[in-house]
């Protein structure tokens, strides 16, 4: 059974050129041919093993991570690689590390917020990692509310120096990835205080660690938060805590782009916008969003080459069972997500793109049934490794909320001569898309772009108005957010299904090479918007948008694509190019192989390094030989 490919017949089926489809996902023939090699590499590459991730203790599984990140360094270095190689060689080590966050949250930090002096005194220390720095912002008692942070920055005239202090237990920074082992320095958000007054949240660069034995410096208490959520997974991370005891650093160390302060201790405001600020937060959401669609078609990969492996039930005359894919239920839950996987890659929007690749792993979790429960699976880690994502630079809520006030601002400016630009263009045509019906009449009507972006806008501005009017009731605004927040976040998230919808549409009208490539994302665009009608039908309903016959005919047509897209599916997630090492998973093997590898995986187990447990003679002896009153317990 070994070396043979399982999956090959279904290989046969697709209906497109997958090499071509390969190119579309990873962006451009160059993006393509890198990720192609890199990943090639790394996989040959034993120092970079994976699989026994989940069986380390912390200490020895940060220790390992550790050995990795010097290891990849180490052959950059060697290899001579560009910064987008070796970024993609990071990622395709596929561990969660305290290099993460100094390439991407660090370095782009001094970058966006740094003076030109700034940028030549510390991004030639960063480049080549004579520093390790993450991003000291999140606090015990603040996260999202960034205004709230409660860390202060002092200035002292007389001494030309900033005094960073830790005022409160809930003023402490926690969940810094790198901060808790791993980083020497740390861009530091804090209150920047002059003479009394308080100017709002700036950035700081603040050594934290000694250059000669890495011991904290005077003033600085500095730890790991300890284990979090799963096996491995992301407790390869050093998330740390962190606290200021008055520690003092050089003027000139605050960063001065957006804003300065004197010698004297003036406070100057730059012309520069302090939405710069937040433009590392910006950069990072926009990082998370690729993650959801990698991690999502990870979980995807796995699903349907295991659920085309599986087979139960519905053999006929002692035949072979029937393939789990094929059953109608399965493709129901599965397609959707594989429809997801493909939108999310041509579009970037994180507050809806990481709850749904949050939930669809666990989803493509229980698509495999009991086996999706081990964690040979590749499952429970990486579901593990990516629900943070969902928190991390924003709650999803809040964040909706955020679009919430922007779609009530843009609505209540319509009647102003404003014209909505952007992603809420379509505002602007309020007057029709209040009034406009649906004018589907059969099932393939659905297939009509038009008649699919006409349901998602009018579904969204009907949302967006209906709460402006319920805001207008309220004497105070502020109340009326709070009273209405659950009715805005989902009108918000209407806009932005619209705009993933909208957006896969767009790339569908571009001209995209390779035999049946086009035809086949059509087909899963199509799945995406009508199985969030089938999802949200309430909304089209209530809304006037669409009516009952007119749902009813969406899902007839959604059944019609999925047996569309059935013998193309394994194509479809070989399109994705992943490596057996980076998917690490038994179940989504690419030769299909599943059961001769789960069972030598059971066996690589520590609990089975001796056939007699440790503790038979202390404790299952004494049970059955009745001797338990004997027994030291």
């Amino acid at each position: 059974m070994d070396g043979v490919d399982q999956l090959a017949p279904e290989r046969k089926k697709a209906q497109f050129d997958v090499d071509e489809m390969k190119i579309v996902w990873a962006g451009s023939r160059h993006a393509f041919q890198v990720s192609d090699r890199i990943a090639r590499l790394v996989a040959s590459d034993p120092a970079f093993r994976k699989d026994n991730r989940a069986m380390l203790s912390r200490k020895e599984l940060f220790k390992n991570t550790l050995r990795k990140a010097a290891y990849a360094w180490k052959r950059i270095i060697e290899l001579r690689l560009s910064e987008e190689e070796a970024s993609m060689l990071r990622s395709s080590v596929d561990e969660p590390a305290f290099t993460d966050l100094h390439w991407g949250m660090f370095v782009p930090a001094i970058k966006g917020q740094g003076t030109d002096e700034q940028h030549q005194k510390w991004l030639p220390l960063a480049y080549k990692m004579e520093i390790i720095g993450c991003y000291a912002q999140t606090e015990l008692g603040h996260g999202s509310n960034v205004q709230g942070l409660e860390t202060t920055a002092t200035f002292d005239p007389q001494t030309d120096e900033f005094v960073i202090h830790s005022p409160t237990l809930t003023s402490s920074k926690w969940w810094p990835g790198g901060l808790g082992k791993a980083s020497t320095h740390a861009v530091v958000y804090a209150r920047l205080i002059t003479d009394g007054q308080d100017h709002g949240v700036n950035g700081f660069i603040v050594q934290l660690r000694s250059s000669e034995d890495h011991s904290p410096l005077p003033g600085i208490t500095i730890g790991d938060i300890g284990m979090k959520f799963g096996n491995g997974a992301y407790n390869t991370m050093d998330n740390g805590v962190l606290r200021f005891e008055h520690v003092r650093i050089p003027r000139n160390q605050m960063l001065m782009r957006v804003s300065q302060v004197t010698r004297e201790g003036k406070y100057v405001q730059s012309n520069v916008p302090r939405q710069l600020l937040y433009g590392t937060m910006v950069y990072v959401r926009q990082t998370i969003v690729a993650d959801a669609s990698c991690a999502l078609s990870r979980a995807v990969c796995i699903a349907t080459r295991y659920s085309a492996v599986r087979r139960q039930f519905g053999s006929k005359n002692g035949g072979p069972e029937t393939q789990v894919i094929d059953y109608k239920t399965q493709q129901n839950r599965l397609f959707p997500l594989l429809a997801s996987a493909y939108a999310f890659r041509f579009v970037g929007l994180k507050s809806l793109t990481t709850t749904a690749t949050a939930d669809g792993i666990e989803e493509c979790r229980k698509l495999c049934g009991g086996h999706g429960y081990l964690c040979s699976s590749g499952l429970p880690e990486l579901f593990a490794v990516y629900v943070p994502a969902c928190t991390y630079e924003g709650d999803n809520i809040v964040l909706l909320l955020q679009v919430a006030r922007f779609l009530m601002k843009t609505v209540s400016q319509l009647g102003s001569g404003n014209i909505p630009v952007g992603t809420t263009t379509y505002l602007g045509r309020a007057e029709q898309l209040m009034q406009c019906h649906c004018g589907v009449q059969r099932a393939e009507d659905w297939l009509n772009p038009s008649a699919i972006l006409e349901a998602f806008e009018a579904r969204a501005i009907r949302m967006s108005v209906a709460c402006a009017e319920n805001l207008s009731k309220f004497t105070n605004q502020e109340e009326g957010f709070a009273e209405l927040a659950a009715d805005l976040v989902e009108a918000a998230v209407a806009h932005c299904q619209l705009i993933v919808v909208s957006k896969f549409i767009e790339k569908l009208q571009q001209d995209i090479p390779g035999k049946g490539v086009k035809p086949i994302l059509e087909i899963l665009c199509n799945i995406y918007a009508l199985h969030l009608v089938h999802k949200h039908l309430g909304d089209f309903v209530s809304t006037g948008c669409i009516t009952a016959k007119q749902a009813s005919l969406a899902n007839e047509q959604l059944r019609s694509l999925y047996s569309q897209v059935r013998p193309n599916a394994i194509a479809l997630v070989d399109a994705f190019n992943y490596t057996d090492h980076y998917l690490g998973s038994v179940l989504g093997r690419y030769d299909g192989n599943v059961y001769p590898k789960l069972y030598e995986e059971a066996w690589k187990d520590p609990l089975n390094d001796s056939v007699v447990p440790d503790g038979y003679h202390e404790y299952i002896r004494p049970l059955l030989k009745q001797q338990l009153r004997n027994a030291r317990l």
